[in-house]
């Protein structure tokens, strides 16, 4: 390295200036911002990826990243990195756990299965069947507090193993669980069928990102539970409730794909209109996420469109239906029913239908067809829904407009045209 590379060198080493170290730095950057994002698309890594190694060489300064702008705890050892997320909204149900290989959401019997498997997990051997967990599943479910809830599991009906390998193949996801020998199809086709696991102990400890342990919880309902295993302290003096701010602002603008002013409280909306540059351009530096600012809020986009479950537009018949059905509930300006939705899903059918699967043409097909559309409009925070169950109707919220259909220009050679502004 020449002198001129090496324009000047701090007390503690840090070359200051320089071509090459320029170049250094700016690896260095996208080593931590791939970091970063790595987190933030997967809370918990397991050694052996890529992404777990930077995150282990960088941990310091995410981990001071993470405390400060979010206040989320980020655990590194020499097995696991965990980012330990709290939500900043306990009422979002727009985005389920998923069942990875048929991608639908987990119903109500799912998520008891999951928490009783994981609660027969920390109780194992460093191996363990299926038929295994399936027992202590069972076991758990003699408690008569699920029978009064309407939950019921024997392992009797093929329905009934479906879910159970759904919430396994789930843990597989995370690494919880390692498959050594077996198929789970082949439990679902026979209770007999087995299959083995190795237990990543490191990893099953990791999971749970509360602020409280369970046990320790003594609210009744669901939603007080719920509250009290992420309550954090109440701010008591005005740089705590300004750092609290920041807090689920910026974890808002991690995890939700728009932040409406109209859903902020006074405080926060306040706090977001005047340090918005601010907040952005630091998620910005470490995520390479770029700000959105409308009038109706704040958006998180990401240009290489990795950091979302929920993609729009995408590819297939499904992506396609729900682009049409944004693009007609922003330009209609009211709301609509499923009924209505799917006569209006029937009818595209004859002008688009040549691009879409077959089956997708079939009338009958167009409930689905609604159903999966609304289910991303609704993850993406596009619509809103009101009305009671089975009686809903859907309308866009602000953010859906930049879907709409924009009448055709026409220019005219050395004419001057007029361009109308469409953000709003």
């Amino acid at each position: 390295m020449t002198d001129a590379d090496l324009a000047a060198t701090a007390g503690d080493g840090a070359v200051l200036a320089g071509p090459r170290s320029a170049a250094l730095a700016a690896d260095v950057r996208a080593e931590r911002v791939k970091a970063a994002r790595a987190l933030l698309a997967r809370p918990l890594l397991h050694v052996g990826c890529e992404e777990f190694r930077l995150v282990r060489k960088h941990a310091a300064e995410l981990t001071a990243w993470f405390a400060a702008e979010t206040g989320w705890r980020l655990s590194v050892d020499a097995q696991t990195a965990r980012l330990l997320k709290t939500p900043a909204r306990l009422d979002d149900a727009s985005r389920p756990a998923v069942a990875p290989k048929t991608k639908t959401a987990f119903t109500r019997r799912r998520y008891v299965l999951l928490c009783l498997a994981l609660a027969v997990l920390e109780r194992s051997d460093s191996q363990i069947t299926l038929g295994r967990l399936a027992d202590g599943v069972i076991t758990g479910m003699a408690d008569p507090a699920f029978t009064e809830a309407g939950i019921d599991f024997r392992l009797e009906r093929r329905e009934e193993r479906s879910d159970l390998v759904a919430a396994v193949r789930l843990l597989l996801d995370l690494e919880v669980l390692e498959r050594v020998h077996g198929d789970e199809e082949a439990f679902v086709a026979q209770a007999e069928n087995d299959v083995l696991y190795d237990v990543r102990r490191r990893v099953l400890s990791g999971l749970l990102a509360t602020t409280r342990a369970p046990s320790g919880v003594r609210a009744g309902g669901f939603e007080q539970r719920l509250a009290e295993l992420t309550a954090e302290p109440r701010p008591d003096t005005d740089e705590s409730r300004l750092r609290a701010l920041r807090h689920r602002l910026t974890r808002r603008l991690l995890d939700d794909p728009v932040v409406y002013y109209a859903e902020l409280d006074e405080d926060e909306r306040d706090y977001l209109v005047r340090q918005r540059q601010a907040i952005t351009a630091r998620i910005n530096a470490l995520t390479g996420l770029v700000p959105e600012l409308r009038a109706e809020g704040v958006a998180m986009v990401d240009p290489d469109d990795e950091l979302t479950d929920v993609r729009m537009p995408e590819q297939g018949t499904e992506g396609h239906v729900t682009l049409l059905i944004a693009a007609h509930l922003a330009e209609q300006g009211g709301a609509a029913s499923r009924f209505e939705l799917a006569r209006l899903v029937r009818a595209l059918a004859a002008e688009h239908g040549k691009y879409w699967r077959k089956s997708a043409t079939d009338p009958a097909a167009a409930g689905d067809l609604v159903d999966a559309a609304l289910r991303r409009l609704l993850a993406l925070d596009l619509i809103e829904v009101s009305g009671e169950a089975g009686d809903e109707l859907f309308a866009a919220k602000p953010a859906i407009h930049r879907y709409a259909l924009a009448a055709p220009r026409v220019t005219v050679p050395g004419a001057k045209t007029a361009r109308k502004d469409r953000s709003r």
